[in-house]
């Protein structure tokens, strides 16, 4: 295959990354997005209701997340992230108005446990090495098989962390997924750990600048075409069906699918992925942070989970949210208000407001779920795969579908470095 073309298929961050690395592969890419903007579920939009640009989600980076910090720095958008020079957690607890922060030292020797003061209030010394069970746990365990659920520890750090990584109830969630996110990041010292936000928008930090970057390296991007079908013969991608018409793929052509993984199925027969998903809602609240607020702050102990402040406006993440879909959008808006209004002290009368229900946010990250996550490899010659729901290592985080963008243009660059050797030996020239 000598990647005459390689056809992208979806332009989420997946998709972007991959084709990023192809481009400097020297590769010729045409990028297929369904939708008329691209970043699928990583994007930012103007909101008529607050009048204001907001994300459709708030998404967290953390300095261990190599590739995706990679990926910004190739795109020219690193210097958009934000966040302290440390690894800095600010908590407060909802009920209480107890606050703390936990600060990790920047080595993997994590000698902060000894300090009262970098721990979280009221905890002991031992319930910090709870989850070193996760670390040798099977594939089939849940994290409440592999470490205790319970205790002050559990509710002040372990379970706001993994829920937030996991995007389902800890208690449920795949051990090996989050013994995978702790080995990066915590285990890892605090040099690993440091937070950062795209304080400018998802957008212009992790789409609009790989979009430039792909232009000015020739490549194409065509929103509105939807893929339909794909024909194949024998063990290769044939003719690549779009709603506008079809196109005949050459013999060297390649096609990397990054869609998500019901898409996905209905392009590739007997595909196995992950068919059950959970939930985020967001709220939006046009009102500037108050002086002092903390970029992130972790909520304990009510509906709000994290607290984000961006320059003129205030959001909220709550994870795992499959319980919240049904509540009406008003009531929502008031009680996640009164609750930031208190943590902020900012006045309670609601302001421009916005809710934002993801309902299928990320696949169910549990052991289950996990195993049929499929490798970005495929049965077909020319067809790779990628999507944070494929077989990353991690549950489906940013970090993840960076590394899948990668690994399925790897297969695709591969696949063009073996063709010309595989033409000689059945007697073709080159």
């Amino acid at each position: 295959m000598t990647g005459r073309i390689v056809h992208v298929i979806g332009a989420g961050v997946a998709g972007l990354s991959a084709a990023v690395r192809l481009v400097d592969a020297g590769l010729n890419v045409i990028v297929h997005e369904a939708a008329r903007a691209a970043g699928g579920r990583c994007r930012s939009y103007y909101d008529q209701s607050l009048d204001l640009v907001i994300d459709n989600g708030n998404h967290l980076l953390l300095s261990g997340n190599h590739r995706a910090l990679e990926y910004l720095g190739r795109i020219g958008s690193l210097d958009k992230l934000r966040g302290p020079r440390s690894a800095i957690f600010d908590f407060a607890d909802a009920q209480s108005g107890e606050r703390w922060r936990l600060r990790p030292n920047a080595g993997r020797l994590p000698w902060w446990l000894l300090d009262r003061r970098r721990r979280a209030p009221g905890t002991t010394l031992s319930e910090y090495f709870a989850p070193l069970g996760m670390l040798t746990a099977p594939s089939t365990a849940t994290v409440a098989e592999a470490m205790s659920c319970a205790g002050p520890l559990y509710e002040r750090m372990w379970r706001p962390v993994l829920l937030a990584g996991l995007n389902t109830d800890p208690r449920e969630g795949s051990a090996a997924l989050a013994a995978a996110v702790l080995r990066e990041t915590l285990a890892a010292g605090g040099r690993a750990c440091r937070p950062l936000i795209a304080s400018e928008g998802l957008s212009p930090t992790f789409i609009d600048p790989a979009l430039a970057f792909l232009k000015a390296r020739n490549a194409t991007v065509r929103f509105g075409e939807r893929l339909r079908a794909i024909r194949f013969e024998s063990a290769r991608a044939a003719e690549l069906e779009f709603e506008a018409g079809r196109k005949a793929l050459a013999g060297d052509d390649g096609v990397l699918i990054a869609v998500p993984p019901r898409t996905a199925q209905d392009l590739l027969p007997g595909l196995e992925a992950p068919d059950e998903f959970r939930a985020i809602v967001n709220a939006h609240f046009r009102i500037a942070p108050p002086q002092g607020q903390p970029r992130i702050l972790g909520v304990v102990n009510g509906l709000t989970e994290w607290l984000f402040a961006y320059p003129g406006h205030l959001s909220t993440t709550i994870s795992a949210a499959d319980r919240l879909l049904d509540r009406p959008r008003e009531e929502l808006a008031a009680e996640i208000w009164r609750e930031a209004a208190a943590l902020t002290g900012l006045p309670p009368g609601l302001p421009r407001w916005q809710i934002v229900k993801e309902k299928r946010a990320t696949f169910a990250a549990t052991p289950a779920q996990n195993a049929k996550r499929p490798p970005s490899h495929t049965r077909w010659k020319n067809v790779a795969l990628a999507g944070d729901w494929t077989q990353t290592g991690l549950p489906a985080t940013i970090e993840g579908a960076v590394r899948s963008g990668h690994k399925a243009a790897s297969i695709i660059v591969e696949m063009r470095a073996c063709a010309p050797q595989a033409r000689t030996a059945t007697g073709v020239s080159p």
